[in-house]
């Protein structure tokens, strides 16, 4: 009777949590799904009585369902860009948040350069790049790179310097090394804002990708190369096809990173608020 009795608390106690779940679970994802849903019910309205401005929906279906290939390697290609120049200009920017956080001289002399580098149109250094490194990838993963080289090294700096004081001061006390005091404290306070920048930066290469191409399409195939390709022959289904493959792109490599932060960061005071 006791264990009958223990099975029906648990019973009781599960029931309410898997509720919540399903009310959590209905909170996130019909929201979202509303307003695509309406987005994608304009966007058909508009473009019926619109048909020489943007394609309907069922065009731009027909366009990817056609020639699927033709899209799933423009997109490798791109994503290779975003993804190799992004992990390049990320690392590049942390490396160098850390010099910066722990020799203040090194700040003042850099920051100065990291901004003119972020204010200078990426489309007006295309060119030179192309002339110095060819017609290949080389080009492209550099403009990938500079773009999400600032908001980056901004975060990091930011999150380098979130670390609590007074756990600092122990660490000071117990005598502990630079490496320890960023590998053990510095690094682990700076992860929330890393994936937060990681969140940005990494859609924000795919329009660096993209941009790479139009100025420098050289060699490569990838969507940016697609969409020019198909604006000079008029050939709008295919333009709007290439742009919807570069959002569910960027929607994909944001959901990648969410994941990656909730698995890596489940100990944070974030996580245990998104929990409650």
């Amino acid at each position: 009777m006791t264990n009958n009795r223990g099975d029906g608390r648990r019973d009781t106690q599960a029931r309410p949590r898997r509720v919540q779940w399903r009310a959590l679970r209905v909170q996130i994802w019909v929201p979202p799904l509303v307003g695509f849903g309406v987005i994608v019910l304009g966007w058909q309205l508009y473009a019926i009585h619109n048909p020489y401005i943007v394609p309907t929906i069922p065009q731009i279906v027909d366009q990817l369902r056609t020639q699927p290939g033709l899209y799933w390697h423009g997109m490798l290609v791109t994503l290779q860009e975003a993804v190799i120049g992004a992990s390049c200009g990320m690392a590049a920017a942390f490396l160098l948040a850390v010099l910066m956080s722990h020799v203040r001289i090194l700040e003042r002399a850099l920051m100065p350069l990291a901004v003119v580098l972020n204010v200078t149109p990426i489309v007006a250094i295309a060119p030179g790049l192309v002339i110095a490194f060819g017609f290949g990838f080389t080009p492209k993963y550099i403009i990938a790179g500079v773009i999400v080289f600032f908001p980056f090294l901004i975060n990091s700096l930011v999150g380098l310097r979130s670390t609590d004081p007074e756990v600092l001061d122990v660490f000071t006390t117990l005598h502990a090394s630079w490496w320890e005091v960023l590998w053990r404290l510095e690094l682990p306070s700076s992860l929330p804002y890393l994936f937060a920048a990681a969140r940005i930066c990494l859609p924000l290469s795919l329009i660096g990708a993209v941009v790479a191409e139009f100025s420098a399409a050289g060699q490569t195939t990838g969507l940016g190369s697609l969409i020019e390709t198909s604006a000079n022959q008029a050939d709008l289904k295919a333009v709007y096809a290439s742009v919807v493959v570069l959002a569910l792109l960027g929607i994909s490599l944001t959901f990648v990173i969410i994941m990656l932060q909730r698995r890596l960061l489940n100990w944070h005071e974030s996580d245990w608020a998104r929990s409650r």
